[in-house]
């Protein structure tokens, strides 16, 4: 499937929230000239607990980061609700990834709670029936959780669980993790080449 042309109107949000796979989310931006090809701007959008689970698990100081990539556009804290972002008026022709996605924002979004600029951006989304993909990074899952995620599946969300295939036959964490990435990228329609489709190269 080829990419569809760029239009420059086109917007991609990026949601990091607090749940443990931070490196998804931040594999996923370290492509993002991929969706550049489609998007014609990106944003980005982080919580404190994203703040803290970069630290922890990747070394990383999040803010620094995130200002420093290429193909970013703009770099919100969640709390931002002045963003220009947080009005729908300005979310026509957006698509929203949220990766790695923690239950409670999931819970929030589900429930239509919008007290943050992630859980607001992601429910304008929904409103405008744009793509949204949630990548929820939890295990095991209780019933509330699955009641949510159908929730927002009956929605017209894309649940994408983090859950790697191994008949890629990945030699390595980040080969699990990038075929993660590429998954979302499918949910977007954008093209790429980050992991072996079933039957090409295996």
């Amino acid at each position: 499937m080829m990419t569809p042309r760029r239009s420059e109107g086109r917007k991609l949000v990026v949601g990091l929230s607090g749940a443990s796979g931070l490196v998804y989310g931040l594999r996923l931006l370290e492509n993002i000239r991929l969706a550049r090809a489609f998007y014609g701007r990106v944003f980005v959008v982080y919580t404190d607990n994203a703040v803290k689970v970069a630290r922890l698990e990747e070394g990383v100081d999040l803010v620094s980061y995130l200002r420093g990539l290429e193909g970013v556009d703009g770099v919100y804290h969640s709390n931002d609700l002045s963003s220009p972002l947080a009005s729908s008026s300005n979310l026509v022709s957006t698509d929203m990834v949220i990766v790695p996605a923690s239950m409670s924002t999931i819970a929030k979004i589900a429930q239509g709670v919008q007290d943050s600029l992630l859980t607001r951006v992601a429910a304008g989304v929904l409103r405008l029936r744009n793509k949204l993909v949630v990548v929820p990074r939890e295990t095991p899952l209780s019933t509330i959780d699955l009641r949510n995620l159908y929730e927002l599946a009956e929605a017209g969300a894309v649940v994408l669980p983090a859950m790697p295939a191994f008949y890629i036959k990945p030699k390595s964490v980040e080969d699990l993790v990038l075929f993660i990435v590429g998954k979302v990228f499918d949910a977007l329609g954008v093209e790429h080449s980050l992991y072996p489709k079933w039957g090409e190269g295996l």
